[in-house]
């Protein structure tokens, strides 16, 4: 079969501190799997930051996020699900498609086990894959009308009590109608993709990814009947800081510190989809399953 994907990107793990394990790791997971996107007759480049930490500057073409953007037919992503976030939020906007290689711990969105790789991507470069859109989320933090912060977020907006003790409290709004005023260590709005994150932990719901939906989830609140709320993703959810001290908001890795009284974070649906491409056969279901290790022990 032909080749669908000529020319490849390919972004390691390197957003943790650069040690030398972690410069050895990048390094060989890099070359390894540069050279066998190369036997498969692609054109291979390297992002920036990867071909730097794990000094590869003269072993292959090095690319910057937007070049890749720009230029390049598919990004695979050599990495836990924190590097496949900070990638996919910036390549959403070229439509880039995206093939994860698990190098973390979890791989909810990096699902290709390292060891799995060359039996998975042969396939995939000559067009057996299954296609995984999924959602953003815009976010602005505003103070009295002025925007001071934005950022795009694919799994979740999360506003808490920063590194203060005491709980905060949180005016919530939907499409400009009250819902509540949540005294909690904070809210997570989250996406299908982020309902298996930080969202979960606080008791939300696991959503599909084609469901067109967000989780809005108090984090420890107060009052005990404060449940989770799954919203359509058209709505608009704002949040004001009403009390509290040092609240602070983060939009995935993205980190919004010293929030005032008054500020508004407001979160809306992004215009652009991430593109995931998983090998044949893939299915969510087998990803919960396995990741969340369900049916295992018991009968």
């Amino acid at each position: 079969m032909e080749l669908q994907f000529r020319r490849v990107a390919l972004v390691g793990k390197h957003h943790e501190s650069v040690t030398g394990a972690v410069v050895q790791s990048v390094r060989d997971v890099a070359v390894a799997i540069g050279q066998f996107l190369q036997s498969q007759g692609c054109e291979v480049a390297l992002e920036t930051r990867t071909a730097e930490v794990g000094g590869l500057r003269g072993e292959f073409p090095a690319w910057t996020v937007q070049e890749i953007g720009e230029r390049a037919d598919l990004c695979v992503v050599a990495g836990g699900d924190g590097t496949m976030l900070g990638v996919c939020r910036q390549l959403a906007r070229y439509g880039t498609p995206l093939i994860g290689v698990n190098q973390g711990r979890l791989g909810f969105i990096t699902d290709i086990p390292l060891d799995q790789y060359r039996n998975a991507l042969p396939a995939m470069l000559r067009g057996a894959y299954e296609e995984d859109p999924r959602s953003m989320m815009h976010a602005r933090v505003l103070r009295r009308a002025e925007c001071v912060f934005e950022a795009q977020a694919m799994n979740d907006v999360v506003v808490d009590r920063g590194s203060a003790s005491g709980m905060v409290e949180l005016r919530v709004e939907v499409d400009g109608h009250l819902v509540a005023n949540h005294r909690a260590d904070g809210i997570i709005v989250a996406t299908p993709t982020g309902s298996t994150a930080y969202a979960l932990s606080a008791g939300g719901p696991l959503l599909h990814p084609l469901v067109p939906a967000w989780v809005l989830a108090p984090i420890a609140p107060h009052t005990l009947s404060n449940r989770p709320i799954v919203l359509a993703d058209r709505a608009e959810v704002a949040i004001e800081v009403v009390a509290g001290r040092d609240a602070s908001a983060s939009f995935d890795m993205q980190l919004l510190t010293a929030l005032r009284h008054g500020d508004r974070i407001v979160v809306r649906r992004a215009q652009e989809r991430v593109r995931f491409l998983h090998a044949k056969g893939w299915n969510y279901f087998d990803t919960l399953r396995n990741k969340l290790h369900w049916n295992e022990g018991g009968f």
